[in-house]
């Protein structure tokens, strides 16, 4: 890590005092640059992926969203790129490491195959509560390159029930803790605050969503976000796990953006 080690510290403090919460996903930060009727116009708006279990959604859907993008890992084998991109997928977020020690060997390959295709691509981290924030945030930073032009890096942290090795469930004081320093190690390292994935029973038992100064990945295959996670802002809402995209081989996890192309633009850093 190239950041010292007192500028770690020191925004690990801020973060741990609270900083200023981000503004309602619905308004956006003023432009300082338009984007081009070309650069819009590249954006492939409400694709209507398959989906091998979907649901029947009340009132507002995933559809009525225009960027739609995929989260993917190991289990998705290897991918088409090409053929996700022609298909509308308009991000993607790769798995890169889990805890203090697994590496996704899939990562290398697609990290450096969505770009090619023209997707833009994150890279997440899934978290265990068995080892310390600290190591798994170097974890990740060791296996992640830095790239300006990557999406923010995602924490996913939700429950480990089905694991051989850590099952641990703190409570939620400790949770927000080691998210702080998580999130802070991270910021320092590559310059963007990284965005937190959850789940509905993560959410409501740790209040995980407290954190100030963080944008949420929030997971509801049953319902709109504003629904299951009521009051909470979003940027990311993943809302099947049995998605169906041309180049991938099996399911997949779905994803939209919640705001316009033009906000999409700009989150990105495509503008």
């Amino acid at each position: 890590m190239r950041s010292s080690v007192l500028g770690v510290l020191a925004i690990m403090a801020l973060v741990s005092c609270g900083a200023k919460p981000p503004p309602s996903p619905e308004v956006s930060a003023t432009p300082t640059q338009r984007p081009s009727e070309a650069q819009l116009a590249q954006l492939t708006t409400y694709p209507r992926f398959g989906d091998s279990d979907p649901h029947e959604w009340r009132g507002r859907g995933p559809n009525s969203y225009a960027i739609h993008g995929i989260d993917v890992s190991r289990y998705q084998g290897e991918i088409a790129w090409p053929q996700v991109r022609a298909s509308g997928v308009s991000f993607a977020y790769i798995k890169a490491t889990e805890g203090g020690d697994v590496a996704d060997p899939r990562f290398i390959a697609n990290w450096r195959g969505a770009p090619r295709a023209g997707v833009p691509r994150g890279a997440y981290h899934y978290f265990y509560f068995c080892r310390p924030a600290a190591e798994q945030a170097r974890w990740f930073i060791k296996h992640v390159p830095r790239d300006p032009k990557a999406l923010p890096p995602v924490l996913d942290m939700e429950w480990n029930p089905r694991s051989r090795t850590c099952t641990k469930r703190p409570d939620g004081r400790v949770v927000r803790a080691e998210a702080r320093k998580f999130l802070a190690l991270l910021e320092a390292h590559y310059g963007q605050r990284p965005v937190i994935y959850t789940t509905v029973d993560f959410f409501r038992e740790t209040g995980i969503g407290r954190l100030r100064g963080t944008e949420f990945w929030l997971r509801s295959v049953a319902g709109h976000p504003r629904q299951v996670y009521p009051g909470a802002h979003w940027r990311l809402w993943q809302y099947t796990g049995t998605g169906v995209v041309p180049g991938i081989a099996g399911n997949v996890d779905l994803n939209v953006f919640h705001d316009s192309p033009e906000t999409w633009l700009r989150w990105s850093g495509q503008i």
